[in-house]
């Protein structure tokens, strides 16, 4: 059967790789405050909502005339941040339902929110990793990933860069450990324990009625 897996690496990235670190993290963070406001909007001159597709196509049409510094990235940064919006909303709404107290979609801070995520072509090599438009970055550690990687989330804390890779496996599936007679057992009752075919093993007393039990 199939299973997701996950490898954190610490990327070891020279001064003009930090810098194309930071612009995509920045894009991202910008993509979803962009969107949280433009569906705050929406909401209020109409009562009406919007998803990840329709807000991306959106900011695409709005790239060349407002936002021409987004082409400097990977447009999977942008994409992904709207999908992280479209769950941190489907999170709130399941909240007010469940009665569960999830707290509605806030802002991200420089700072705080310092990450992005990439998918499509991402390699990994011995002791570095291919990213779509950053290209290849050094590890500080060699890699032991295995299976198919679906994406790759890249986060700063303090000063240092890491990337988190989500990768599809292929495992066994598990063993049955008992393939006999099935043994039902609640204590209290005529007797002990029952097979499936229905003989009983050993007998027992109600203990708070009789104060006793034998087995």
């Amino acid at each position: 059967m199939k299973t997701n897996r996950a490898y954190r690496y610490e990327l070891k990235p020279d001064k003009a790789t930090r810098i194309l670190l930071a612009k995509h993290a920045g894009c991202a963070r910008f993509t979803y405050n962009w969107g949280l406001t433009e569906r705050i909007r929406l909401y209020e001159e109409n009562g009406k909502s919007t998803n990840a597709i329709k807000q991306h196509r959106r900011l695409n049409a709005l790239k060349k005339t407002d936002y021409p510094w987004l082409y400097e990235v990977s447009k999977c940064a942008p994409q992904e941040a709207l999908r992280d919006l479209d769950k941190a909303f489907r999170n709130f709404f399941r909240g007010i339902k469940d009665k569960t107290g999830v707290g509605f979609p806030k802002y991200k801070k420089k700072g705080r929110h310092d990450s992005f995520r990439l998918t499509g072509s991402v390699k990994v090599k011995e002791q570095a990793v291919q990213l779509p438009r950053l290209g290849i970055i050094k590890l500080k550690e060699k890699t032991a990933v295995e299976g198919c990687i679906l994406s790759v989330t890249v986060s700063r804390e303090a000063d240092r860069w890491y990337a988190s890779l989500t990768v599809e496996q292929q495992i066994p599936e598990p063993e049955k450990i008992n393939n006999g007679d099935i043994i039902g057992i609640d204590v209290g009752l005529s007797c002990f324990a029952k097979y499936e075919a229905g003989e009983s093993f050993g007998a027992c007393w109600n203990t708070k009625r009789d104060g006793m039990a034998q087995y």
